[in-house]
């Protein structure tokens, strides 16, 4: 069984090891997180560009199926 100071100096090592990341996940999250504007309803993860995304993923398939959206209208 281990006494009281190694116990505690176990803690302390463990607290600086935490604080530490905890103080870096900080400092990280203000700098990556400055432009952006917590009261904004805007979605920073919607895709923009709509068009494209689905040319370059479906390609022919997407022209295809709007065409024959299309011949309904």
């Amino acid at each position: 069984m281990q006494d009281y100071n190694t116990r505690m100096e176990m803690i302390r090592k463990a607290a600086a090891k935490f604080n530490t990341k905890v103080n870096r996940n900080h400092r990280v999250r203000r700098t990556e997180t400055k432009s952006i504007d917590p009261y904004s309803n805007e979605n920073i993860n919607a895709w923009t560009d709509a068009p494209k995304y689905v040319d370059e993923h479906y390609g022919d398939r997407a022209r295809a199926v709007s065409a024959y959206d299309n011949e309904w209208n």
